[in-house]
């Protein structure tokens, strides 16, 4: 049995940043108090730093001046990337030492929507505390904070030059040319529509180009990881090598091989701990994953004699345990994947480039890489529920959910978790066949029915 409970978010901030419609869920005064409050609790007895980025939905430039009226109204100078991505805003935080980094981005969510991305000196999700501090000051449930004056008042600064910085490092983490190889890029009309063919280009690569025109309107539209039909149409119909699709701010990537195949976070994360454990680069460390990653993923990767670890859903949680531990890859089956040697958060183009290396290392094709990692169907089903602790602490749903367990066997597995954030459990099962996997989760639907638990099943 496998129960997990989903960590507590708090009233704005979830495990990827503040999100919500632009101006209904989340406005531009939610962003100017942000603003506000970091650039005062920051720059306590100091000149606070941050360091600003967005992708390109229409609202991003609106959340930027917001946010940047809000720093330096409180005295912090704010520099601007202007459009990028959230592993580049994490990279140059770290490595030039600013005191916060800010994203704007609604990540894969579609063009209406946004949201507002926290990262700590150190590149990483702000720390709850300080997500604490900042939503109690939305409240109005702290004192206001102070206006700067005459020369403590901030400045804006221009700092494309940290963004193509930010390109050089990528381009160096490459070890080999790509010259010969035909490459496809979707980039979701987003954050990486110059980015990405920029890398691409100056290491060799024959590249092909598509969704690179975003208007503000159609980020993500039809297109990116959470579309990936469109790049497969184009790998296959190019004759091209591989592709690769990032999502809106670009700390996602899902792969097409060679034969137009879908490969996912799991086969990701497969085919790179695989490549460092036969060079000896694991050094006994594990395969960070989470609990929804596929059974599958890990009977390969015991197969080839590899461990892994489980974490709460969200690549925060899986950079708490690879820092934690000294483990040095995980990520999501969504492609959210960490290489902890070079960043400390999901990078779509890493991701790629570290694909091209196992590749052209191995000389393979990424549909041989990929070959010993088979996924099993799974079902999930969402059952709304009046309490959810008195559900999944009842004897008869345990009771339901252990025969499933038992009836499935080492073939499968069965997985329940609370949502931290609606009256939902969560009801999965994975196993060779979709009809074991609905049976497995039929049993446990029906005992929290019958339990009197589930409403409108």
């Amino acid at each position: 049995m496998i129960c997990v409970e989903e960590h507590l978010m708090g009233k704005y901030f979830g495990t990827d940043g503040f999100r919500g419609e632009a101006n209904l869920g989340l406005t531009v005064d939610h962003a100017f108090k942000i603003g506000r409050f970091i650039g005062w609790y920051f720059g306590r007895g100091q000149k606070c730093r941050v360091v600003i980025g967005k992708d390109t939905r229409r609202s991003s430039y609106m959340y930027e001046a917001a946010l940047t009226a809000g720093l330096t109204s409180s005295g912090a100078d704010a520099y601007l990337l202007h459009v990028t991505t959230t592993p580049s805003v994490s990279y140059i935080t770290r490595i030039d030492d600013f005191d916060c980094g800010i994203m704007i981005s609604a990540s894969h969510n579609p063009y209406y929507d946004n949201g507002i991305k926290l990262l700590n000196s150190g590149g990483e999700k702000m720390e709850e505390e300080v997500l604490e501090e900042i939503e109690r000051y939305l409240d109005g449930e702290t004192g206001e904070v102070p206006y700067a004056t005459r020369g403590d008042i901030g400045r804006t600064i221009d700092y494309s030059a940290g963004r193509n910085r930010y390109i050089g490092y990528l381009i160096s983490l490459a070890t080999h040319s790509y010259k010969g190889k035909k490459v496809g890029l979707d980039c979701a009309n987003g954050s990486t529509w110059m980015i990405a063919k920029s890398v691409f280009d100056a290491l060799g690569a024959d590249t092909y180009v598509i969704n690179n025109t975003p208007n503000g309107l159609n980020i993500n539209l039809n297109c990116g990881s959470t579309h990936i039909e469109g790049l497969q149409r184009l790998v296959v119909g190019n004759g091209l090598d591989v592709g690769f699709a990032f999502d809106g701010d670009a700390d996602r990537c899902l792969a097409v091989d060679e034969k137009g195949q879908l490969v996912d976070g799991d086969k990701i994360m497969y085919i790179y701990g695989r490549h460092m454990h036969e060079r000896g680069k694991l050094e006994g460390t594990k395969v960070v994953t989470t609990v929804m990653s596929n059974i599958g993923l890990y009977k390969a990767l015991e197969e080839a004699g590899i461990g892994f670890e489980v974490t709460d859903v969200g690549d925060k949680y899986v950079w708490e345990n690879m820092r934690r531990t000294g483990n040095r890859i995980g990520g999501e089956q969504s492609g959210h994947i960490i290489f902890g040697k070079y960043a400390t958060t999901g990078d779509g183009v890493l991701t790629a480039i570290k694909l091209m290396q196992a590749m052209l290392d191995r000389k393979l094709p990424l549909s041989k890489l990929a070959e010993p990692v088979t996924i099993y169907p799974q079902v999930l089903k969402n059952v709304r529920v009046a309490d959810k602790d008195a559900a999944l602490g009842d004897l008869a749903v345990r009771e339901a959910e252990h025969n499933a367990k038992v009836k499935l066997g080492s073939n499968g597995r069965v997985l329940l978790r609370k949502s931290g954030t609606e009256p939902v459990i969560r009801v999965m099962a994975e196993a060779p066949t979709e009809a074991e996997c609905q049976e497995a989760v039929d049993m446990i639907v029906k005992a929290l029915k019958d339990r009197g638990h589930a409403e409108n099943v």
